[in-house]
C-alpha cells in the first residue's frame, strides 16, 4: 500500500516540501534524505510502499534502488528537456539558447532518460547570469511541484506522460571541464564568451590556460559575474 515518499533534496527542500505534501494527504510519512546513501540504507519493505521524489540534487540513485520502489521515482531537473545532463543553465547561456525552463521525469537508470510528466519553459531574459537564469528555473520547478504535489501525494498511479523527447545531447562534467581548457590560440570573442558564462569558478572549475608547464585560472570578480 502507498504511504510513504521518500523525498532526495538539501537542506531547504527537506523544510519547504514535506508540508505541502502532507497537505494533500495527511496519512502520508515522508522521509528526507540528502544523499544516495542515505537512501540506500532505508529497508526494502520501506521501498516497496514508497515513491521517491528527487528535488534539483547531483545524487545519482541506483537502478537497484528505483527497482524496489514499488511507486515509481521522479525527479525535478532544473533545465528543459533540450538540456539534459549536468549544469543546463551554464551550457544553454554558452549556446545562447533562446528559451531554457524546467523538467519533471520519471527516473531510470540513465540520468535524464525516462518519460517526461511535466514542462515548463521560458525565454532567456537578455544578459541573464548563470545564476540567474538558474534562479529562474527553479521558481519554474517549485511551480511544477505545486501544480502536480497532489497527485504525487495521494494517487498511487504514475502521472501520465507526455509526448516530448530529451534531447539527443547529454551533457556533463567532463563537456564542462572541456569547455573550461582554453586553447593558446581562442578568438577574443570566443574567450570572453567562455569567461563570462564559465568564469564563476562554479563546481570548483573555471576557465584554464596551461602554458609552460603553469596553469592559469580565469575567475572574474563578483562584480563582473553579476553582471553577466
Amino acid at each position: 500500500m502507498f504511504d510513504t515518499i521518500i523525498l532526495l533534496a538539501g537542506e531547504a527542500e527537506q523544510v519547504a516540501l514535506p508540508p505541502v505534501l502532507r497537505g494533500h494527504n495527511p496519512l502520508l510519512t515522508v522521509i528526507s534524505v540528502g544523499t544516495s546513501a542515505e537512501l540506500a540504507a532505508l529497508n526494502a519493505d520501506l521501498l516497496g510502499r514508497a515513491r521517491l521524489i528527487s528535488f534539483v540534487t547531483p545524487e545519482i540513485v541506483s537502478q537497484s534502488i528505483l527497482a524496489r520502489l514499488s511507486y515509481g521515482a521522479f525527479n525535478f531537473h532544473p533545465g528543459p528537456p533540450s538540456y539534459p545532463g549536468w549544469a543546463p543553465s551554464h551550457f544553454a547561456l554558452y549556446e545562447r539558447a533562446t528559451e531554457f525552463g524546467a523538467t519533471v521525469h520519471v527516473m531510470v537508470e540513465q540520468v535524464d532518460a525516462g518519460p517526461i510528466i511535466g514542462v515548463a519553459l521560458f525565454p532567456i531574459p537578455a544578459d541573464i547570469s548563470v545564476l540567474g537564469l538558474e534562479g529562474l528555473a527553479y521558481a519554474h520547478l517549485a511551480q511544477l511541484f505545486w501544480r502536480m504535489a497532489k497527485a504525487l501525494a495521494t494517487d498511487p498511479e504514475p502521472p501520465p506522460t507526455l509526448p516530448i523527447k530529451w534531447g539527443s545531447r547529454k551533457y556533463s562534467r567532463r563537456a564542462y571541464r572541456a569547455v573550461c581548457d582554453i586553447p593558446l590560440d581562442i578568438p577574443k570573442d570566443e574567450l570572453d564568451r567562455r569567461l563570462k558564462v564559465f568564469g564563476g569558478n562554479h563546481f570548483g572549475m573555471c576557465p584554464t590556460i596551461n602554458l609552460h608547464g603553469i596553469e592559469f585560472r580565469a575567475v572574474l570578480p563578483p562584480t563582473r559575474q553579476s553582471a553577466t
